[in-house]
This record gives structure tokens, C-alpha cells and sequence, in this order.
């Protein structure tokens, strides 16, 4: 690979978004686990559950356990604390969950020496501006971002999930100890599918995102370590 860590460019995490393990074992073989991160969400995690997080963790990967919690606060309380049990390196919740959910998911967090970073998730990135309204939102997308990333901050979670074009201000605004994650890292050659708020690796970097997540790039490429290769090289 031509990538080390130690290149300031944005830290890559691999979207395992696959149906089955045969699938994604296959991707996993070729990544080095000092380079990249793995992110489980609901589709894996429901089909494979907490024993493939071991397995990948055996093999010395750092875990992103993306299940995105919303619920009432004991029950996000309790579900954290199972999940960081997991050993994982990171994990998700809904920013929009409310003040007191957040504050249960980062208080399950206490009793752990090393807890995972507790990433709250702002919208999801297939969403317009029309879907808010749809639902009773009346602001902007801009804004309703900027009053998230806001109470996730006030609730002292460590970062967020959002559009690449709002990394700069979001990270004007916390700092560098803020962490900001962005999905939908596309190459201009790539197709969007679903994704609704794309920026490419070299926008990534220039936006000054902590990590970008990429999933079907490169899960459905014949040849996945010379996408991730061309990602790489776009940001350099």
C-alpha cells in the first residue's frame, strides 16, 4: 500500500457493507490493520453479531460500532455499555435523541478504562433539506446541523458525523479535539449512489475531516486496494 498514517491526510475507515462474512473477510485480507479502521453497521452486526467484532479485533483491527442508538435514555444507556463491553474503538448514537439520551450514552461510558469515542450522528447523509421539512423541521440543514454538533459538544461527546462542507465551521467552532467523521467520500469517477451530500477525498482533506468513512467505492470494486490506492494518492 502506499499509505501510512503518518501522512496528514484525513484516516480512512472501511465500510464493511456486505451480506454475508465469505464477502467481507475477502476485503478485510487485504487491508493492513495499522492503516485502516473497519466500520459494522446494522446490516453486519445484525447477520453477524458481536462475535465477528471479536474476530475482526483478533486480527487487530480498530472497530467502529455504527449502530446509530436513538432511543429513550436507559435504554441507550444500556445498550452503549453492552456495546463498549465489545472493546470497540468507536461508536454511534443519534444527535437527535435529545440532550439527556446523549448524556446516558456517554455516562454508560464512566466505568470504562479506555471507552470507545462516543460519536454522535447529525443527519443522516441521504436526507435533503425538503426531507426536514417533511418531517417538521423548518430550518436550514445548515443550521439544524450547527445545533447538534452544538448539544453533542455541550453533552462531551467526542466528535460527530456530518457533511464534509460543514467541517470547517464545525471544527472552528470545537476545535481540534472535536472529531469529525464524513461518509460519503466519492471519487468524481464513482457513482453517488444513495448518498445525497458527496465531496471527494481531496475535499476531505482540504475541509479538514479527522476521518472518512468509505463503503461501496470500494466494496463493489473489482479491485479494491487500487481504488483505495487512487483515494489516497487524491489527497496527497
Amino acid at each position: 500500500m502506499l499509505y501510512t498514517n503518518n501522512y496528514n491526510i484525513p484516516k480512512i475507515i472501511i465500510a464493511l457493507d456486505f451480506y454475508n462474512k465469505k464477502e467481507a473477510m475477502t476485503l478485510v485480507d487485504l487491508l493492513d490493520p495499522s492503516v485502516f479502521y473497519l466500520k459494522i453497521g446494522k446490516e453486519m452486526f445484525t447477520i453477524l453479531g458481536f462475535k465477528f467484532v471479536k474476530e475482526l479485533h483478533k486480527l487487530g483491527f480498530n472497530v467502529f460500532l455504527d449502530l446509530k442508538f436513538h432511543d429513550i435514555p436507559n435504554t441507550v444507556f444500556n445498550a452503549t455499555k453492552a456495546a463498549a463491553d465489545l472493546g470497540i474503538w468507536m461508536l454511534s448514537v443519534h444527535a437527535s435523541g435529545g440532550k439527556n439520551m446523549l448524556l446516558s450514552a456517554k455516562k454508560a461510558l464512566k466505568s470504562f478504562k479506555k471507552p470507545p469515542l462516543l460519536i454522535a450522528v447529525t443527519m443522516l447523509t441521504s436526507l435533503k433539506e425538503k426531507d426536514l421539512k417533511e418531517i417538521g423541521i423548518k430550518i436550514s440543514l445548515k443550521d439544524y446541523i450547527l445545533i447538534l454538533s452544538k448539544l453533542s459538544n455541550d453533552c462531551g461527546l467526542d466528535g460527530i458525523v456530518c457533511p464534509g462542507n460543514q467541517a470547517k465551521k464545525i471544527k472552528s467552532l470545537y476545535g481540534d479535539k472535536y472529531k469529525i467523521i464524513t461518509p460519503g467520500i466519492r471519487l468524481s469517477s464513482d457513482s453517488s449512489f444513495d448518498q445525497k451530500h458527496i465531496i471527494t477525498p481531496k475535499e476531505a482533506k482540504e475541509f479538514q475531516i479527522d476521518y472518512i468513512v468509505i463503503g461501496r467505492s470500494i466494496t463493489t470494486s473489482k479491485n479494491p486496494i487500487k481504488k483505495l490506492n487512487l483515494i489516497i494518492e487524491s489527497m496527497r
